[in-house]
């Protein structure tokens, strides 16, 4: 995967600093929807085709997304298919949106609980989690029944681990030494 994004970074960058920053935001779900239909097995063998133009598959994508692309996409997506890297939009489009949150001051949080968390009791979760690491947050709930009870919660590459499974990891650490 270190390959693709790789690959994928300039792509995103180029993007990032040609989008005005206002427009910037409003370009990360077309951008999104663009990767989705991009993983199609089926449309990237067809691209992968020899015999088949740039052109052609943009006119199969444009064709199948709900609504038309805003220019810098049409522009980002003409040049991935020229360079034969439809493969990698989807780690363009991971790499935008990460740069955009950036900008914005915002950090991805992945909140892993053993249960379902209620909106309310998520946005306290959020609010708590935002005064921890000092920065905005966009949480979204993962259900891992192995955590027992409790919570972990990935913020880049930190890592905050309240769950019970491992506080009974710690204790059987501590019974061990």
């Amino acid at each position: 995967m270190a390959e693709l994004a790789t690959v994928a970074r300039p792509y995103a960058e180029a993007l990032f600093r040609a989008a005005a920053p206002a427009v910037a935001a409003s370009l990360v779900d077309p951008l999104q929807q663009l990767a989705g239909v991009a993983a199609d097995q089926r449309l990237r063998e067809f691209a992968d085709n020899p015999k088949v133009s740039a052109q052609q598959v943009e006119a199969l994508i444009a064709g199948v997304l709900p609504q038309p692309l805003p220019v810098e996409l049409q522009h980002l997506l003409a040049v991935v298919l020229e360079n034969r890297r439809l493969a990698a939009l989807g780690e363009i489009a991971a790499q935008f949106k990460a740069l955009v949150d950036a900008r914005a001051g915002v950090s991805q949080a992945t909140v892993y609980s053993a249960f379902e968390i209620s909106a309310g009791q998520l946005a306290d979760i959020k609010t708590a989690l935002e005064r921890r690491f000092g920065r905005r947050l966009d949480a979204q709930v993962v259900i891992d029944p192995e955590l027992i009870g409790g919570v972990r919660v990935v913020v880049g590459d930190e890592v905050l681990d309240t769950s019970v499974r491992a506080r009974l990891e710690q204790m059987r650490t501590a019974l061990a030494a």
